[in-house]
């Protein structure tokens, strides 16, 4: 009886073995699953962190809490890619400690060994997060935040926390929090570029350990409807000039309402950021982009990662196993317009190892064209390019069957680009999420230029040179396989280009 108990139990452990792993290595065929964009396997998702990239392999880490589909205990999910495109999940970075959640941060190569972590000729990768201490909070203190690290020996695999947690404490500021650290090669010193309430801190170190407050930004600039957070510092190169940019995430007042991502163009001189500008610009207009920053140890290649959400509907997004996924990567440039410097989005061209057949056309009035009719109803996630020589008002309807509409578009009175999510499917868990948006059209020229990626449950927008970006999540109840583009006026695109997207999921 005893024997047929545990060969019992046995197979009542199996069976439940068995059911994990396929609920943990997921098909990904779920309704609304992204097709080409990075999601975790289930559970909760957002901010990326210590993005970083090491022996030709591009780290993702980010937050996650693996006991929920809504925000919870935040740890360092991981997944790792050697091509911006295709992720491999790896195991869980970063849990939570005695001194709080693990919140946001970012990683860094210690290629000179200035912590003095590595040994045996091994090079230390270095985590920089805030601890967030729940206690603290709860009891309404304001010192809750501090700044600590973890070491790596073995390229992000495992990780040891060091034992002088936390570096940098805090001073008595309520948020205080998500560093990014950067080595600032002039100065022989790294950068901590910090969220500081409504404003950004520049701490510097020789050694990651001992850090020095170097001067604070923003308190006069920019946008302040909510607080500032998951900065970001870096240059771009610009006919040999160094235009350094500052990005900085801020929660509520995105131009579309909630989350976005502001930036900001100037120079910086190892203790302070002294700005170009004092206009407020987005990095993406769409409300789906936010805490986007860049990879480190990526040589003078700035490459954009974003979360596809916003705090506004985040927690109540109708998906079921998993909650959120990533924008596709995007190059960073910049352009100048008059003698203004602009920040430019492209996507990667990593993107081709992706793409199928393209099916061209030329030469299109647009009064009312049928694109489906041409080539056929879309089969899955697909790269749509439009050209004209003369910008004029029009508006592309990706749609299905089911009445679902996804409409994207420009209008000259407004000059403005717009995505309305309207009537895209499901918009009941949250009365904001069905609106139109818009992003104003920067670019002087008269030309228009347009690529559009469209998957399952998003779609990215760069116009003008990725001068106008724009990212939208919807929930259709079927898949939009059908494209029409139309226009009240005499519109000709003199180029139309679809590239079909094979999904990262096979």
């Amino acid at each position: 009886m005893r024997i047929l108990n545990f060969l019992s139990l046995l197979l009542l452990l199996s069976s439940c073995i068995i059911v994990k792993k396929k609920y943990t290595d997921s098909s990904f065929d779920e309704l609304y699953r992204p097709q080409v964009h990075f999601s975790p396997p289930e559970n909760w998702m957002n901010d990326p962190n210590g993005m970083v990239y090491l022996n030709n392999k591009y780290h993702l880490f980010y937050q996650y809490y693996p006991d929920s589909t809504v925000w919870g205990p935040m740890h360092w999910g991981h997944a790792i890619s050697k091509d911006l495109i295709h992720w491999q999940n790896q195991k869980i970075a970063l849990y939570p400690d005695s001194l709080g959640y693990i919140f946001s941060g970012s990683a860094v190569v210690d290629k000179n060994n200035t912590s003095g972590f590595g040994k045996d000729d091994k090079v230390p990768l270095i985590a920089i997060f805030t601890h967030h201490d729940p206690k603290g909070e709860k009891a309404g203190t304001n010192d809750y935040q501090n700044q600590s690290l973890a070491y790596s020996l073995d390229e992000g695999t495992t990780w040891t926390k060091y034992a002088g947690n936390p570096v940098l404490k805090n001073p008595g500021i309520k948020d205080f929090r998500d560093p990014k650290v950067m080595w600032f090669e002039a100065g022989k010193k790294w950068i901590m570029t910090l969220a500081t309430l409504d404003r950004i801190t520049f701490y510097s170190s020789k050694d990651l350990k001992s850090w020095e407050k170097e001067s604070e930004f923003g308190q006069n600039f920019g946008a302040h409807g909510g607080v500032w957070e998951c900065p970001d510092l870096f240059y771009l190169k610009h006919n040999n000039e160094n235009i350094w940019v500052l990005l900085v995430s801020i929660n509520p007042g995105g131009p579309n309402g909630g989350s976005a991502t502001q930036y900001f163009t100037g120079q910086f001189d190892g203790k302070n950021f002294v700005p170009y500008q004092t206009d407020t610009r987005w990095i993406d207009y769409g409300p789906d982009n936010y805490a986007g920053v860049t990879w480190s140890n990526s040589g003078e290649r700035k490459i954009f990662l974003g979360w596809m959400s916003n705090w506004s509907y985040a927690n109540v997004v109708p998906t079921e196993k998993w909650r959120s996924a990533m924008t596709l990567p995007r190059d960073l440039a910049i352009e100048k317009i008059e003698e203004k410097y602009f920040v430019t989005s492209h996507l990667v061209p990593e993107l081709q190892t992706i793409s199928k057949t393209a099916t061209g056309q030329k030469n299109i009035p647009a009064s009312d064209y049928d694109l489906t009719s041409k080539i056929g109803k879309l089969s899955g996630p697909v790269k749509l390019e439009m050209s004209a020589s003369q910008i004029e008002n029009f508006k592309i309807t990706f749609y299905n069957l089911l009445g679902d509409k996804l409409i994207l578009g420009y209008d000259k009175v407004t000059n403005n680009y717009y995505i309305d999510r309207t009537v895209a499917g499901k918009v009941d868990f949250e009365k904001r999420f069905a609106a139109k948006h818009t992003a104003a059209r920067i670019s002087k020229n008269a030309n228009l230029q347009l690529t559009m990626v469209l998957d399952n449950s998003s779609i990215e927008l760069f116009a003008d040179n990725g001068l106008s970006v724009m990212t939208e999540i919807f929930f259709s109840a079927q898949p939009l396989n059908s494209i029409r583009i139309q226009s009240p006026d005499n519109f000709l695109i003199n180029s139309l280009k679809l590239t079909p997207l094979e999904s990262i999921r096979r």
